[in-house]
C-alpha cells in the first residue's frame, strides 16, 4: 500500500504541477495519459500472469516452475514495449490530435507522450519485476525500489518542470522526462534483484511452452481488459471536451484525487489477495482461498468507503490544490464526488478480482469491466449527457454506475468457486503440485 501511495502521489504530482501553467497543460498531461496507460496495461496484465503463477508455484514449492515463468514474462514485457517506442516518436502528436484537442494541448500532449513511450519497455520491466517478486510473498523489496524511484521522479518532476538549481527550465516535458529517467532505474534495479545469485528468485533460459502458453491464457484477458478501459477512454474523453476544455481538465483532476486518496488502498488489498489466494491454492487450501478473499473484500470496502466518504465531503478544498481556475473547479468538485462515491465499489471490484486472478480466473474481471464501461460509462454519458442534454452531471452518474455494475458481474463469479478449480487444474497442468519438479 505504501508502494501504491508513493506511485500515486508521483502521478498527482504531474497533475499539480501542470496545473500551475494552464489548463491546457493539465488536459495534454491527462490526454497522453491515455495513450500511456496503453504500455501500463499490457505491463499489468503479464504481471498478473507472473505473480499468479508466481505465488501458486511459491505455494506449492514449484520453484523451477516459477522461475520459467517469471523469466517469460520479463522476456515478454520487453518485446512488447518496443512498438510504443515507435510509436511515440512517429504519431504522438496525431495521437493527441485526433481526440479532438486544442493545439496548444497538442503541441504539449504531444512532445509530452513520446518522451513517456520511450521509457515503455522499462517501465513493463519494472511492473512485471515487482508482481514476480510480491508472489513469492515479498511485497518489501518492490517497495523499496518502487518508492525510491517515485521518489527520485517527485523530486525530478518539480526541479526540471521549473527549472531549480542548476537544472533546466523544461516546464511540462521536465514531467516526461523525469517519468522516463525514475522507470528506467527502477527496471534496472528490479531485475538486479531477481537476477542476485542468493536471491528467492532466478533468471532462466525460457523453454518450458506450456509455462508460457500459461502466462498467455491468463495475461490476455487482463491485458484486454486493460485495453478496454484505454479505448473507452477515447470517446469519453472526447464527451467530455464536447463541453468544454474546463471539464475535460476537471474530470483529470477528480480522478486524480480519488487515485491518490482511494485507490493506493484498494490496490494494496488487491495484491495481497491475488497473494493469499495462489499461495492457498499452491498449498492445496481452496477454503481457505475463498474465504480469505471474502475478508480481504470486507476490510477493503470498510476503510476505503470511509477516504471516499472524505473525498466527498472535502471535495472544495482538495480540487484547490490541482487548479485556481474557477470553471475548473466547479467541475473538479463534481468529479471528486462522483469518484468519492462510487470508491467503495471500487474497492471492492478490485480486490475481489484480485482474488480470482490469483485463481488464475482473469476473464470474469475483463468481462466486467467491458459491460459496464459501454453500457452504463459511455452509454449513460453520450445519452443522456449529449442527446438528452443533462450534460456533465450524466457523466458523473455514469462513474458510478459502471463500478456498481461490475461488483454484480465479478461476485457472482466469485460466489460460484469454480476459479479454484480453475487455479489447480492449471498447477497440475505445468506439473506444480506436488513439489518441485526438479
Amino acid at each position: 500500500m505504501a508502494e501504491q501511495t508513493l506511485r500515486t502521489l508521483m502521478r498527482t504530482t504531474d497533475i499539480v504541477v501542470a496545473g500551475f501553467f494552464s489548463p491546457a497543460a493539465v488536459a495534454a498531461v491527462g490526454l497522453a495519459d491515455v495513450y500511456a496507460r496503453l504500455p501500463l496495461w499490457l505491463g499489468l496484465g503479464v504481471g498478473d500472469g507472473a505473480i499468479a503463477l508466481s505465488s501458486q508455484d511459491t505455494g506449492s514449492g514449484a520453484d523451477a516452475n516459477r522461475d520459467q515463468a517469471v523469466t517469460w514474462a520479463i522476456t515478454i514485457g520487453i518485446v512488447v514495449g518496443l512498438p510504443f517506442v515507435l510509436f511515440g516518436l512517429l504519431f504522438s502528436y496525431t495521437a493527441i490530435e485526433v481526440l479532438g484537442a486544442e493545439s496548444e494541448v497538442v503541441r504539449i500532449g504531444g512532445l509530452y507522450l513520446a518522451v513517456v513511450l520511450i521509457s515503455a519497455p522499462a517501465y513493463h520491466l519494472t511492473l512485471i519485476g515487482a508482481r514476480s517478486i510480491q508472489g513469492t510473498g515479498d511485497t518489501r523489496t518492490p517497495m523499496y525500489v518502487n518508492g525510491a524511484a517515485n521518489v527520485l521522479n517527485i523530486v525530478g518532476t518539480v526541479s526540471l518542470a521549473f527549472g531549480l538549481g542548476p537544472l533546466p527550465e523544461l516546464s511540462v516535458i521536465g514531467i516526461a522526462v523525469a517519468t522516463a529517467v525514475s522507470d528506467t532505474l527502477a527496471a534496472l534495479a528490479l531485475v538486479a534483484v531477481i537476477a542476485r545469485p542468493k536471491g528467492e528468485l532466478s533468471l532462466v533460459r525460457p523453454a518450458d511452452l506450456t509455462i508460457a502458453k500459461q502466462l498467455i491464457v491468463i495475461s490476455a484477458p487482463r491485458v484486454a481488459e486493460g485495453l478496454t478501459e484505454v479505448v473507452a477512454e477515447f470517446p469519453f474523453n472526447a464527451i467530455l471536451l464536447a463541453f468544454g476544455t474546463e471539464v475535460n481538465a476537471a474530470y483529470h483532476i477528480g480522478r486524480r484525487m480519488e487515485q491518490q486518496i482511494a485507490s493506493p488502498l484498494a490496490r494494496g488489498y488487491a495484491t495481497a489477495a491475488n497473494i493469499i489466494a495462489g499461495q492457498s491454492l499452491g498449498r492445496g487450501e481452496p477454503r481457505k482461498a475463498y474465504f480469505d478473499g471474502w475478508a480481504a473484500a470486507g476490510l477493503a470496502t470498510l476503510t476505503v468507503g470511509g477516504l471516499g466518504l472524505a473525498l466527498v465531503a472535502g471535495a472544495e478544498w482538495f480540487v484547490l490544490v490541482f487548479t485556481r481556475d474557477p470553471a475548473t473547479i466547479e467541475y473538479a468538485v463534481g468529479f471528486a464526488r462522483a469518484y468519492g462515491i462510487a470508491a467503495v465499489f471500487i474497492a471492492l471490484y478490485v480486490v475481489i478480482a484480485g482474488s480470482l486472478r490469483g485463481g488464475s480466473e482473469t476473464v470474469s474481471p475483463f468481462l466486467a469491466k467491458l459491460s459496464g464501461m459501454v453500457v452504463f460509462m459511455l452509454g449513460i454519458s453520450y445519452v443522456f449527457g449529449i442527446r438528452l442534454e443533462y450534460g456533465v452531471v450524466a457523466a458523473y452518474v455514469a462513474l458510478v454506475a459502471d463500478y456498481a455494475w461490475r461488483n454484480l458481474v465479478v461476485g457472482a463469479v466469485y460466489y460460484r468457486r469454480n476459479w479454484l478449480d480453475r487455479g489447480t487444474r492449471m498447477m497440475s497442468d505445468r506439473g506444480s503440485i506436488g513439489g518441485d519438479e526438479d
